[in-house]
């Protein structure tokens, strides 16, 4: 099976396996805030990113630098695995430890500050897991990878309506996904046994090893957390939890849109950093503008198609108490939008090894995302919050796209972004006199038209197609 057709399989069934993993969190989340309601949702948002903070400190860059350690000419797999996966028990175990004592000393619920002990050990197995996905990807079988989520969020809808059924509360809500969690976790753990065997291991020189490369991504991780989830946090302190509810509805619906590109960055990381690392640049530069046609084809419609949806995408999702959050997703969505570009252009940069020169400009975006926060919550609450949000997403991925052009000399070619705003523009026209008819007609109408008109410009073609697929 050649390189890109392994990247084909990847793709598919990560999306089929991503689509089946949306429906079943979507409905998981349409449950909980029905149940919940805007106060309860509110309360749920603010434990999740309360810990979120302590999560993603204790990742200390090791998600990203698994796949370049592993993917390297020669790396001990098995030796380099069990350090990575120790180092993170480690981790997690100090930051995620700290979250409770820390949450005491905020003016949060005593609810809040139950929940964020409960759903502590959540992200205890989302942090173990990560180290396995690197696995994953490195061997190209993100299937594994895709099963163990289908089945994870299974147990967390089973989990959620037996909640609801005997009217468990928030702290059943987080039991649920606590279970999801564990059995996610199993299902990697087991998974994993086919390609590595992985045990706990203190080896101090891989130990020094593993640190001088992640430090830099640490911290640009650190800082990206800043930016991403202090909007929420300063909202939780400033405002009621019903209007963090709101928001945080919205926001979750971006979360389940932006794991693609992620995703799809995750399978071309070993591929960028195996040819950077082979001073095959052509080929580095291939794959990039590859995946950033990819990643516009499908961020440009979902921009501007949420401009007429929103609304009803919300409530559908959320239920009629949340039809304010269509107007906060239709400000995100331009957010997200920028993460489906930006994610492929950071992703080469730390392909390129250059991600110690991209620190500044995470710090820089930081301290300025969260006076922006501190400004603008308390005048506009979560509108404000949404607008900051998107100045962090625009800098950061302006910023990544110079590393990418200064050290590869990579920019990209346009000619299909184009050829999908035009093809968003005739969908647009369409969703204008469509947008108070019934969702699911209005957006098979779009995407009808939409695609239609792409193939129509040439920005699908069979050739395209041919190139995912070379017979080599």
């Amino acid at each position: 099976m050649s390189l890109y057709t392994k990247v084909a399989y990847n793709t598919i069934i990560q999306v089929i396996g991503k689509v089946i993993s949306t429906i079943l969190g979507l409905l998981a989340i349409a449950i909980i805030t029905r149940y919940l309601g805007k106060t309860g949702f509110g309360q749920y948002t603010t434990i999740i990113t309360f810990l979120s903070f302590f999560g993603i400190i204790a990742d200390l860059g090791l998600t990203l630098v698994t796949v370049q350690m592993i993917s390297r000419p020669g790396a001990d797999q098995n030796k380099i695995l069990s350090n990575l996966f120790s180092l993170r028990l480690v981790s997690v175990l100090v930051f995620l430890g700290a979250a409770p004592i820390v949450a005491i000393f905020l003016p949060y619920e005593p609810i809040v500050k139950t929940g964020i002990i409960i759903a502590a050990f959540s992200f205890l197995f989302i942090a173990l897991n990560q180290i396995l996905v690197g696995l994953f990807q490195k061997n190209l079988r993100m299937d594994k990878a895709a099963i163990a989520e289908v089945v994870s969020r299974i147990a967390l809808v089973l989990g959620i309506i037996t909640v609801y059924r005997f009217k468990l509360g928030l702290t059943g809500v987080l039991a649920a996904t606590v279970l999801s969690g564990a059995v996610n976790f199993v299902l990697h753990f087991i998974f994993s046994r086919k390609f590595a065997r992985i045990k706990l291991a203190i080896d101090l020189d891989v130990w020094k090893k593993i640190i001088k490369f992640s430090w830099p991504i640490a911290l640009t991780i650190g800082f990206n957390l800043i930016y991403l989830k202090a909007d929420t946090l300063i909202l939780s302190l400033m405002k009621s939890q019903a209007e963090v509810g709101v928001y945080g509805a919205a926001y979750k619906v971006i979360d389940v849109l932006i794991t693609l590109p992620f995703m799809f960055a995750g399978i071309i990381l070993p591929i960028l950093t195996m040819n950077w690392a082979k001073n095959n640049i052509q080929k580095f530069k291939d794959s990039l503008q590859r995946s950033f046609d990819a990643m516009m084809i499908i961020a440009v419609p979902l921009v501007i198609g949420s401009q007429f949806l929103a609304k009803q995408i919300m409530v559908l999702v959320a239920g009629q108490e949340f039809e304010l959050s269509g107007q906060i997703l239709k400000i995100l969505i331009i957010a997200a939008g920028l993460i489906f570009a930006g994610c492929m252009f950071a992703h080469a940069v730390i392909a390129m090894d250059k991600q110690k020169k991209i620190i500044g400009v995470y710090i820089f975006t930081a301290i300025t995302a969260v006076i922006g926060y501190l400004i603008f919550i308390p005048r506009y609450s979560y509108f404000g919050a949404a607008w900051v949000t998107i100045y962090s997403e625009l800098v950061i991925t302006l910023a990544s796209l110079f590393m990418v052009w200064k050290y590869a000399k990579f920019l990209p070619n346009l000619k299909i972004t184009a050829r999908a705003m035009a093809s968003s523009a005739a969908m647009a026209i369409a969703l204008y006199f469509l947008r108070e008819w019934n969702l699911f007609f209005s957006l098979f109408a779009a995407i009808i038209i939409y695609f239609t008109f792409l193939y129509l410009l040439k920005g699908i073609t069979k050739e395209d197609i041919v190139k995912l697929i070379p017979n080599n």
